[in-house]
């Protein structure tokens, strides 16, 4: 990995407001004790990684972009297909910049999922599994924290910005690691894309010194002597090295540099885009130099790509320049930094659109054929998995479901992606849960 006080491309780290407070650290760490205590030894039994992939970068379009319009055109669409470096790979004439980095992504075409309402297929899309009344089930980047564990004292799993919808509390479960600990959530920063942005969480208080700290930490061991002495447990050495954690994240200049997008130089920072979307996914890219394992990069307005009116419009005009500039950007940027080897790109949203223009000039949801882009980490790019119909509505080739995909994740990382995980109610759960509740299977064509 790029040491990040001396890379070009720098590093990056995250807190997030809504699940940690990490500032005012309860003037012990306590807040962050609690996030990094499974991450210290609670978290898988450690061992050597066998993957290639160290990180995963997802780049989040909320609201399912139309598969036929972008990555499996077809005649039936107005946008054109064109060549792309990858050779016999087309996609729409909307993203001249990714088609000459489309030998590092591959696409699958024959994607199917079960649900088709944006919270449903959002949740499905990220746990693998149906919502059900009775259970949760974790989010694949907190499968990832989990599995992985952290590195050079940074979050292991990320997501930026802060959504900013009225109705985000529809969506957030999707992101979250349910029953397997709260520790495993998404650390939440804000709008990168702001003006002097930072992560004032990381930072102690002007009143509260690192010795300040110190003594009140010397204060608090007398305080549990008593209560230690007859109970050593190897639970209380854990609980000591997570305290020494969080102190290490509050004091590290590492951190604060990884939080600090002004080490990105202007011309970076231009070619990514100044607005939320192009800032958070150079930050997703500093995050994964840094050391964490799971970034979602979000950043367009709530249900952007959800075009039921006028959706050849918004893909010209808004939605695919955006897009096609910063993706791009970030598959050049991690190139060159040499990070694309460990680092996995995954491009999707919950599901696709209808192969018909409804009487607004949109498309509606679609769960039954769809299309996303996945490379990089030990994945390879510059293949097609699958194929559609002549409109691309419907599956014609190599059925691919939301657990295949996680299964060639949790490969590449190399993550058993037959594990189960036991839910409170006495349930085993898949971490790669295919439909009608089989196991994922790897693409073979991928890894």
């Amino acid at each position: 990995m790029t040491d990040v006080g001396n890379s070009g491309c720098g590093g990056c780290r995250m807190a997030r407001r809504d699940f940690l407070r990490v500032g005012s650290l309860g003037l012990l760490g306590i807040g962050l004790d609690q996030y990094l205590r499974a991450a210290n030894g609670l978290a898988p039994g450690g061992g050597p990684i066998q993957g290639k992939a160290q990180a995963c970068i997802l780049v989040w379009l909320e609201g399912g972009p139309s598969q036929m319009d972008t990555w499996d055109p077809k005649s039936t669409s107005p946008f054109k297909p064109i060549a792309t470096k990858a050779d016999g790979v087309q996609i729409s004439d909307l993203f001249p910049k990714i088609a000459g980095q489309m030998d590092k992504l591959s696409i699958i075409r024959s994607m199917r999922s079960e649900e088709v309402n944006h919270p449903q297929g959002t949740y499905y899309a990220m746990t693998g599994h149906r919502p059900n009344p009775a259970m949760n089930f974790p989010s694949i980047g907190s499968i990832v924290a989990r599995e992985m564990g952290p590195r050079n004292q940074l979050p292991p799993y990320v997501l930026a910005p802060q959504p900013r919808g009225s109705d985000f509390s529809n969506y957030r479960d999707s992101f979250m690691s349910a029953f397997i600990g709260s520790q495993y959530d998404p650390m939440i920063v804000p709008d990168p894309s702001q003006e002097n942005f930072s992560i004032p969480d990381l930072s102690l208080p002007k009143s509260i010194s690192p010795e300040l700290i110190e003594h009140r930490r010397s204060f608090m061991r007398v305080v549990d002597r008593m209560f230690r002495e007859n109970e050593e447990r190897a639970a209380y050495g854990k609980f000591d090295a997570v305290s020494e954690q969080a102190l290490a994240m509050l004091s590290s200049p590492t951190v604060k540099t990884a939080f600090d997008l002004t080490q990105e130089d202007e011309k970076t920072r231009d070619a990514y885009g100044r607005d939320r979307f192009g800032q958070s996914v150079l930050l997703a890219r500093r995050l994964v130099e840094a050391g964490c394992r799971f970034v979602t990069a979000s950043g367009y307005n709530d249900g952007a790509w959800d075009t039921h009116a006028d959706n050849d419009k918004r893909l010209r005009e808004v939605l695919s320049p955006t897009l096609d500039r910063t993706l791009s950007t970030l598959l050049e940027d991690l190139a060159r930094c040499g990070l694309l080897d460990s680092t996995i790109v995954l491009v999707m949203g919950e599901f696709g659109r209808t192969p018909h223009i409804n009487p607004k000039g949109g498309r509606d949801h679609w769960s039954q054929c769809w299309s996303l882009m996945v490379g990089g980490g030990g994945i390879a790019g510059g293949r097609v998995v699958g194929a559609s119909d002549e409109t691309a509505g419907a599956v014609t080739e190599r059925m691919t479901s939301i657990g295949d995909l996680f299964a060639t994740i949790y490969k590449a990382f190399g993550i058993d992606w037959e594990k189960t995980y036991m839910h409170p109610i006495g349930r085993p759960v898949k971490i790669a849960n295919s439909i009608d509740d089989k196991t994922g299977i790897p693409i073979h064509e991928l890894v």
